[in-house]
């Protein structure tokens, strides 16, 4: 599958999109379409704590809910692109809703949807090559970040010393488990290189390191 990157955040291509709902519809299928949301609102919500889907059978028109998502600082609707009835829905998103966050575009998918309407796929539906400006004024206009993996845990250290940094660093490391992310921003100015050495003395992996402004932005991935 080929990938579009806009400004880091990840379009699959090959499915189309609602942009303004933050949606995606995958149509290889003959008769039933996938339907689940985009990076822009997995960004948007934070790390997803629980989602409620509609039944299977459930009739619903274009533009209304077919599920709610919630966070410890998000609760939202995902509008159905088209009016359709639910054939089936993702109960692993049920149990486990970060599934949503990591992987929106394959095991994070929400329902099966059979096309009801005489306008299969509507004109709100396009490929990401007919959507990059919208996408892109999009993530600016709200401030949207997407990182290389999505965080379990963020740590905002701003006027912080990185030698303090990283004891707290260090203790959320011990806690947590292997394979959760820290999303971690300092603006010590020595942070980039004292993260190296941290790394390279603890054996954890910085995935991505991201300057932003007076800002540095960094991705740590407990591997041990």
């Amino acid at each position: 599958m080929n990938l579009m990157k806009i400004d880091n955040c990840i379009f699959p291509e090959g499915l189309l999109y609602d942009i303004e709902n933050f949606v995606w519809v995958d149509v290889k299928a003959t008769k039933v379409v996938t339907i689940g949301i985009t990076t822009l609102l997995s960004s948007i919500s934070g790390r997803l704590s629980t989602i409620k889907l509609k039944e299977v059978g459930t009739e619903i028109e274009k533009g209304k809910g077919l599920a709610t998502i919630e966070s410890n600082k998000y609760f939202g609707v995902v509008r159905a692109p088209l009016t359709g009835r639910i054939i089936e829905v993702n109960e692993f998103i049920r149990r486990k809703p970060k599934l949503v966050n990591d992987f929106p575009y394959s095991y994070g998918w929400f329902v099966k949807m059979e096309p009801l309407s005489i306008d299969k796929y509507p004109v709100n539906l396009q490929p990401i090559e007919n959507c990059h400006d919208k996408v892109k004024a999009l993530i600016n206009d709200l401030h949207i970040r997407c990182f290389v993996a999505y965080p379990d845990y963020e740590m905002y250290e701003i006027g912080v010393e990185c030698a303090a940094t990283l004891t707290k660093l260090d203790e959320l490391i011990s806690k947590i488990e292997i394979g959760e992310i820290v999303h971690l921003v300092s603006d010590d100015k020595t942070a980039d290189l004292e993260m190296i050495r941290w790394s390279q003395e603890s054996g954890q992996s910085i995935l991505e390191t991201r300057p932003e402004e007076n800002l540095l932005h960094f991705i740590v991935k407990k591997v041990k």
